[in-house]
């Protein structure tokens, strides 16, 4: 079966960016990358960068099911 990996990157709420790079950085932050806005994020391993990405996704899921479910509890 193919994919179509066209823009999966890509943000579809323009406005959402400055908010998701603000909890990328929040994210890093928690797991010891304090600096994460200045790495050079080839250097990192993949399971660093994996990282930050699975702990947005996982906030990101909670944040949709809190909105679908109408309650507003933190973590």
């Amino acid at each position: 079966m193919a994919t179509n990996n066209t823009g999966s990157n890509r943000i579809l709420v323009p406005e959402a960016r400055q908010a998701l790079n603000q909890m990328k950085l929040e994210i890093a932050s928690e797991l010891g990358m304090a600096n994460y806005d200045s790495m050079d994020k080839g250097n990192l391993p993949s399971r660093q960068n994996g990282y930050v990405g699975g702990y947005m996704t996982k906030n990101l899921v909670r944040m949709a099911q809190q909105n679908m479910s109408g309650t507003t509890t933190t973590k």
